[in-house]
């Protein structure tokens, strides 16, 4: 069996594993990201570090990336990336890593990598159209017509947090776990420091009102965002993740019940609701997808 360096490249850390061709994860682990400290050249550095590691191990094949921020995958580059990142943007991450490593390199945006994890391993299996959204600090998303990714004119497609529900805010401003923690901070008055998204999805399930209000207004925020995505490219399945989908019993309910609200029916009844299945690994397993793709 061929094995693979893969990376999940984060705001704070880098996950990484070795996987074989069949998408078994043989090791995985996780490192911090140091581009704040040491810059692109650092980050680089460490990544190749790590494939020199395994490498020692294990016959690799290529390295697969997933990274926050904008990619062009044709040809691995940055073209925008979070302030959290500097000097990210303009950066050949893939041709970097294919020269200090020797080894085929694709990179792709997390969120598209998520997407094609769940769509080969998980939530996605046997969806021949999916739109994949994340939900955390903002929400990402990526639409998939039979397993390929719509990058868009400017690898912009599925961005779908940017649209705007009102003049003045968009979608990931009112439904993101950000716009949960602010919601229940104001209405009991608190420091939206004292609240993170674990903590108000334990004191719904512990009957508090205000938590508990929060979160059905989150979802019926989240269902007129999803409405306007299905409207526009129908797709057969609707795939929720991010730190979120931990909470799909909770959740499921409250979501399926605003979507029938908010599409016509036979829109409704020809679309699934799924939440992620692969957790923490979904970035990994999608990067590796679309390497074996590619190659």
């Amino acid at each position: 069996m061929k094995h693979y360096m893969c990376f999940d490249i984060g705001g704070t850390s880098v996950k990484f594993g070795v996987a074989g061709e069949n998408g078994t994860l043989l090791q995985k682990n996780e490192i911090p990201n140091v581009i704040i400290q040491k810059g692109v050249d650092g980050l680089v550095e460490s990544l190749a570090s790590v494939t020199e590691r395994y490498r020692q191990e294990y016959s690799l094949h290529g390295i697969a990336v997933s990274t926050a921020g904008v990619v062009d995958p044709e040809k691995g580059l940055i073209l925008y990336a979070p302030k959290y990142f500097p000097g990210y943007p303009g950066t050949a991450l893939g041709e970097r890593l294919e020269k200090r490593c020797d080894l085929p390199c694709t990179v792709e945006n997390d969120v598209n990598a998520a997407a094609l994890g769940e769509y080969w391993l998980g939530a996605g299996q046997g969806a021949k159209s999916l739109f994949c959204i994340t939900v955390g600090t903002g929400i990402g998303g990526c639409a998939l017509l039979d397993g390929r990714v719509i990058h868009g004119a400017a690898c912009f497609g599925g961005e779908a947090g940017l649209q705007h529900i009102t003049p003045d805010s968009t979608w990931e401003e009112m439904a993101s776990t950000r716009a949960l923690i602010r919601n229940v901070a104001a209405a009991k008055g608190i420091p939206e420091t004292a609240l993170d998204g674990r903590k108000i999805f334990a004191l719904a399930q512990g009957g508090d009102e205000e938590a508990a209000t929060a979160i059905a207004r989150q979802m019926d925020d989240l269902a007129t965002g999803i409405a306007n995505i299905c409207y526009i490219l129908n797709p057969e399945r609707i795939i929720v993740g991010g730190g979120i989908a931990a909470q799909e019993t909770y959740l499921y309910p409250l979501l399926d019940a605003a979507l029938r609200k908010k599409l016509f029916p036979l829109v409704y009844e020809k679309l699934t609701l799924r939440f992620a299945a692969l957790q923490n690994d979904a970035g990994m397993l999608g990067a590796l997808y679309n390497l074996l793709q590619r190659q």
